[in-house]
Formats: C-alpha cells, structure tokens, sequence
C-alpha cells in the first residue's frame, strides 16, 4: 500500500510540474518540433550522455581506489541512473549493492558517492554564478548575490576538506558552538560532522583530490556538449547555446533532485524552459527543447542500464528485492 501511495504522489507531481511548464504551449507544434529534429545531432546527443556516464565511471572508480574495473563502475553507474528513473530514486542504493558485490566495503561505497554529490553541488552552483553573470539585461544585485554564492560554494569546500584534514579541530569547533547554542545538540551534530568527515577523507589527499575534480570538470564538460547537440539538433539561431547550457544544466540536475516523480518528468522540462526562456527563446521551442533533451537522456539510461544489468549477471529483480531488503533493515 506504502508503495502504490508513493508511486500516486509521483505521478500527482510530475502532472502538477508537467502543467506548469507546458501552459499555452499548444503539444501538436512540440511533437511537430520533435520530429523536425536532425538525426545527426541527436546520435551526437546520445554520444554526448554516454561520454558523461563514462567519465564519472572513471571518476568514481578513482574514488573508489581503484578496487573495480573501470568496464564494471560504467556498468553500475547506469544500472543507478536507470532506477533513478523509479520513485524515490532507489539507483543510489543499488549503487551501494552492486559496488558490495565487487568486494567494496559499504562505508567506502556510500561515502564515495558523498564526495560525488558534494564535488557536483559546487560545479552547479558555480556554472549557475557564471551563466547568471554572462547573462544580457540581468538585474545587478542578481550578479553580485550569483557570484557570491560561486565564491561561497568553493570556500565552503575548502572548508569541508580542511575539516576531515584536521577533524580535531572540527571537533572542538562544533563542541564550542555547542555550548553557546545547546539546542543544536537534538540534531546530533557530532555524528553528521563524523559522517562528513568520513565522507570527504579521499579528498585530502592531493592525487584523489586531483582526479577527481579533473574527471568531474569532463564529466560536466560532456553533459553541457550533450544539451549543445540537442540545441543543435533544433536549429535553434540568435543567442549563445554554450551559456544556455551553463544555466540550463544546472537548472536541470536541481531539478532531477526532486525525489516523489516519474523519470522526474515534469520537473525537467520546467527547469529546461526557464533556462531556455532566459535566452529569449519562444516557449514553444523551450518545452520542445525539454522534452527532446529529456527523451535522450532517459532512453540512454534505460539501454545503457539494461546493459549494465545483463553484463553484471543481475536481474532487475534481484536488485530491487536487495533494496527492499537492505531499505527494511
């Protein structure tokens, strides 16, 4: 019953988010832009989001020391992306399931994604400050408070790994606030800054540090190269694609964040019409745009996923019952 209420509340959200982003644009001129679309540039997308998924597999398996074949974290890294097309976006945990299996101690799995997540927020935040900046007739105070979150991001960072560098001094840090602010001791700091710490310790030294901020900046190279295709694909003329995909991506991977929808449709495309919109493009090529750039992203997953599944010798169902199990646990 849990599940089915989960799965309605997915589909209620991407409806109410798939409204918003398609009102007064008439769907006959977005599926007659999909099919006016150039097939070169589309098969030079689906490159685009398999090049992405291959370089964070290196990333990764950076992360990871090394302790799985590059073929098997590509392998694993799509099978995750594939399920986080399901509700509640489970790829994560089948993530950690299937890097146990390789012989990777579940610590090591999960606070390797925790690296990831944290090197992608400071590349979002920094792309949006950079797009918002480069942007025409945009509102001073916007720049300013856009670049300031960009120098915030990477001083927060440094931070971050300053602190698992020295935890002592983390410690005694969080023991002072602590004391001058004894409510915060109800949200059990001590174990999230432990967890944190655990979780950025790869980055403190220089060469994991270095791969992986190297392969991050190819990865998110590749996914801004993917959304230029599919501009590209659409003919579209009159303003810089390469700037619109350094707001439109970053608007897209907050999007994707929202846990309670189907294949985050909805979400998606109102992230990539606001992106597009910014630039000066019609509406209607903006939700085409979503939707052709959504439809690439997702059937690559699924094909790639699908490949994943039966080059690991696991079936969809064994990886959901591990879930289940490790989820009920």
């Amino acid at each position: 019953m849990r599940r089915w209420i989960v799965y309605g509340a997915s589909l209620v959200v991407s409806v109410f988010f798939l409204w918003l982003a398609l009102r007064d644009v008439p769907l006959a001129e977005v599926w007659a832009g999909i099919q006016r679309a150039e097939i070169f540039w589309i098969l030079v997308s689906f490159a685009g989001v398999v090049g992405a998924q291959l370089t964070r597999a290196v990333r990764w398996r950076g992360l990871l020391d090394n302790r799985i074949p590059l073929g098997k974290t590509f392998h694993i890294l799509n099978v995750m992306m594939m399920l986080n097309q399901v509700p509640l976006r489970v790829g994560e945990l089948a993530r950690v399931l299937l890097a146990t299996r390789s012989g990777v101690p579940v610590v090591t799995a999960a606070t390797s994604i925790v690296v990831e997540r944290l090197i992608d927020i400071v590349m979002v935040v920094l792309l949006l400050a950079f797009a918002l900046s480069r942007l025409p007739n945009v509102d001073p105070l916007v720049v300013q408070t856009a670049a300031l979150f960009g120098v915030a991001a990477v001083a927060g960072f440094i931070v971050l790994i300053l602190f698992a560098r020295y935890p002592a001094f983390a410690h005694r840090l969080l023991t002072w606030i602590e004391a001058r602010l004894p409510f915060l001791k109800r949200v059990n700091l001590v174990r999230r800054l432990e967890e944190m710490i655990d979780g950025l310790k790869p980055l403190t030294h220089l060469g994991h540090a270095t791969h992986a901020i190297l392969w991050t900046l190819i990865a998110w190279a590749f996914s801004l190269a993917t959304f230029y295709a599919v501009q590209r694909s659409l003919t579209l003329v009159g303003y810089d694609m390469w700037l619109a995909g350094a707001l439109t991506v970053p608007l897209v991977a907050f999007s994707i964040a929202i846990p309670v929808t189907v294949a985050s449709l909805g979400p998606f495309q109102g992230a990539v019409r606001i992106g597009a919109q910014a630039f000066g493009i019609p509406a209607v090529d903006a939700s085409t745009l979503g939707f052709l750039f959504h439809g690439v992203t997702v059937i690559t997953y699924s094909v790639w996923g699908v490949i994943g599944l039966l080059a690991l010798g696991v079936s969809l169902r064994d990886v959901m019952s591990a879930e289940k199990t490790e989820t009920a646990a």
